[in-house]
């Protein structure tokens, strides 16, 4: 309903015309009713990576290297062979290198933590900006893989509200060791999907 047809309904309910000061005040409060009920994207989801977000993250990270006896092992990292050195569901840091081994229970808590840390930290580069839960989880996917939330242009696009831009963005982060990696392909593939969800 326009605006004006609202007016000449309240006009014929009250069966006379308005003072100024009923215009002003009916004009604020439609504009208030407009700016709430306008279908936006909520902020950022308080409730952290929802069930699809780490799907996603287990998915890709995998829980490799897991030895006969039970345990799981490091590995190097497939785009230089080395550095750094992962475990379990993709952790990486000064605690894992090269003969590190770990139980299930280990690489469970320590995903737990780092999904935790990494959505923290994509709250942070993306303060209030209207986010969906897949948005938030997919910003949560690529951070965890790449550690890169704070300077890649993808979060600037997001911020900017140009989510199709943004979208674009993660087919860029392919790389490791200088060369393409398909994994990393699928991924980026899989994490636009929710982030268009």
């Amino acid at each position: 309903m326009s605006r004006k047809s609202l007016f000449d309904t309240v006009r014929r309910m009250l069966g006379r015309g308005f003072r100024q000061s009923e215009v002003d005040r009916l004009d604020t409060a439609i504009d208030a009713s407009l700016d709430s009920s306008q279908d936006r994207v909520p902020a950022v989801p308080s409730c952290g990576v929802s069930k699809a977000g780490l799907k996603l993250i287990k998915a890709f990270e995998g829980c490799a290297r897991l030895r006969h006896d039970g345990m799981v092992e490091a590995y190097p990292d497939p785009g230089t062979g080395g550095d750094p050195w992962t475990i379990g569901w993709g952790a990486t840091g000064a605690d894992v290198t090269s003969g590190t081994v770990w139980t299930q229970a280990q690489c469970d808590a320590r995903l737990e933590a780092d999904v935790a840390r990494h959505a923290a930290d994509v709250r942070k580069a993306i303060g209030d900006a209207p986010t969906t839960q897949g948005q938030f989880d997919a910003l949560v996917s690529f951070h965890y893989n790449t550690g890169a939330i704070a300077r890649a242009t993808l979060t600037r696009r997001h911020l900017a509200g140009d989510h199709q831009a943004a979208a674009r963005e993660f087919a860029k982060w392919k790389h490791a060791g200088g060369r393409v990696l398909k994994g990393l392909v699928r991924r980026r593939r899989a994490e636009v999907a929710l982030y268009r969800s």
